[in-house]
């Protein structure tokens, strides 16, 4: 494996205006500006602009932004049966499942479905024993950044990480796609289109599609938003804008407070938002 660290975010953006572009560079926003007319003159395609966009954004977003909350995580028991083990597993249709100590909400390591079906492949008529097949997992805070999260899973080799919050419990977890997603956008199969459109992140945080329409929205939120000419919350978002916002924006539109999580030059993709608490 290569020790050597992989170049920050800044080195990126130094060979990248020296490939494309003769005047130096002072800020992000002057270099999102240079892409926007690099593609106009067809100096590089909508697609790498997007790409080269979201892996900029990785140093601005955290592991809170993109991780899968606690409440959608799928689990298993130490000592579960393997029948039920592998009923969880069929259904989920995840590869990695994170063991959690049967006293205690703690994370005891992470077992793959390739080790049970490799188990039972053997034609085995005991019980499959998780101990011989535990990984063990890594923690990582809520604050960290998605750069530094994807340079750890390079270096590592890793493609899962439970989340912790700042009392050492457990928040959520975060995968290689979950990181991967902002730089190349949706990675969809069809396990993906039954995802709920609006996931709840816990003390009134909610994490939302951008392509929500605003009627299941409404239902959601048990509210009424007047929403004109527009039928997504992305739609209601920009309007309150009145332009296409940029990454971690924030509005607060008829009492709710909106932050724009993911976003590239076309459209946004995802949001949070909370309640406004005035």
């Amino acid at each position: 494996m290569n020790e050597e660290k992989p170049p920050s975010a800044q080195s990126f953006l130094q060979r990248l205006n020296k490939q494309l572009f003769h005047a130096p560079l002072s800020s992000s926003e002057e270099l999102l500006q240079k892409l926007k007319e690099a593609e106009e003159n067809h100096i590089i395609d909508s697609h790498s602009r997007s790409i080269i966009e979201g892996t900029m954004q990785l140093e601005n977003m955290e592991v809170r932004d993109v991780m899968v909350p606690k409440s959608k995580m799928v689990t298993i028991k130490q000592n579960t049966p393997t029948k039920e083990l592998l009923d969880i597993m069929i259904k989920s249709a995840h590869s990695r499942f994170p063991v959690i100590s049967n006293k205690k909400d703690k994370v005891k390591g992470v077992i793959l479905a390739k080790d049970l079906l490799g188990y039972l492949a053997g034609d085995r008529k005991s019980e499959f024993n998780y101990k011989e097949y535990l990984r063990e997992s890594t923690l990582v805070p809520e604050s960290k950044t998605l750069g530094a999260l994807l340079r750890d899973f390079q270096q590592n080799k890793l493609h899962m990480s439970i989340v912790i919050d700042e009392y050492g419990e457990i928040a959520g977890l975060v995968t290689l796609e979950d990181v991967l997603e902002q730089i190349v956008g949706e990675i969809e199969d069809e396990h993906d289109m039954e995802e709920d459109n609006i996931i709840d992140f816990g003390e009134g945080r909610f994490l939302l599609k951008a392509s929500t329409p605003i009627e299941e929205f409404n239902e959601f939120f048990e509210v009424d938003i007047d929403a004109q000419d527009v039928d997504t919350v992305a739609g209601l978002v920009i309007s309150g804008f009145t332009r296409l916002p940029e990454q971690m924006d924030e509005i607060s539109i008829q009492g709710f407070d909106f932050k724009v999580l993911k976003t590239d030059s076309r459209r946004i993709h995802l949001l949070e938002v909370e309640r406004s608490m005035s």
